[in-house]
């Protein structure tokens, strides 16, 4: 018969299961209304001891944020098989299944919390953005972006966030849709940008030269076509 009796963790072995339980529970509430009471409950282990590992609330939810930034940046990952549309679909389903799992978490991070602000927090939320930026370049294959590249990703990936937070607030929207539609936003903010630069028009022709006929590009240029008729 079992005696109960609980294995003593390691130091980082205990660090990492405090940060995994403070996500979770970040994840589904805001981090303001969550206690270092209800984290150390949620680990079987007393109040004391979570200070031991981490000084305060602040420190345990950057460390959260970590995990959850490295978890969130990785998603943008994607194999540069296939046409641009059909990538940027996957991208947006597994980003969109990110904020669906830490929805409270992600807004309080993006609206504001209790590490908005510091120098931590906006280090990890650049190294998102930014590590999405680099997907999206090396999926377009540049290496040395004009600038009205730069400021067509950059707008989309903000346009991402701030879509993803209005979507939390009742989710009025299928969430189906909305990847769809930000997809097609990528390759509208693409469009308008070629209009005023050859290098943009010479970029958005080679990407828009692999589509094939059912995928994502091609059913935004349809649905213009059958709204201009």
């Amino acid at each position: 018969m079992s005696t109960g009796v609980r294995r003593r963790m390691g130091v980082e072995e205990r660090r990492q299961q405090l940060i995994g339980v403070a996500l979770d529970l970040f994840s589904r509430r805001s981090p303001d209304e969550v206690s270092i009471d209800e984290i150390a409950s949620a680990a079987g282990i007393s109040r004391p001891l979570v200070y031991h590992y981490f000084p305060g609330k602040l420190s345990l939810y950057e460390a959260a944020l970590k995990r959850a930034s490295d978890d969130l940046a990785g998603r943008f990952a994607e194999p540069h098989d296939g046409p641009l549309g059909a990538r940027l679909l996957r991208v947006m389903a597994r980003f969109f299944d990110f904020v669906d799992e830490h929805g409270p978490g992600f807004s309080a991070l993006m609206r504001g919390g209790p590490a908005v602000g510091s120098s931590t927090t906006n280090a990890l939320i650049d190294a998102v953005r930014q590590a999405a930026y680099e997907q999206i370049l090396a999926h377009l294959g540049v290496t040395d972006p004009p600038a009205r590249l730069e400021l067509v990703v950059r707008s989309w990936i903000s346009l991402a966030e701030s879509t993803a937070l209005i979507w939390l607030d009742g989710r009025r929207i299928p969430r189906e849709e909305l990847q769809a539609q930000l997809v097609h936003d990528f390759a509208a903010l693409a469009a308008v940008s070629a209009a005023y630069d050859e290098e943009m028009s010479a970029l958005l022709r080679r990407v828009l030269a692999d589509e094939p006929a059912d995928g994502p590009f091609t059913d935004l240029v349809s649905r213009l076509i059958a709204l201009a008729s």
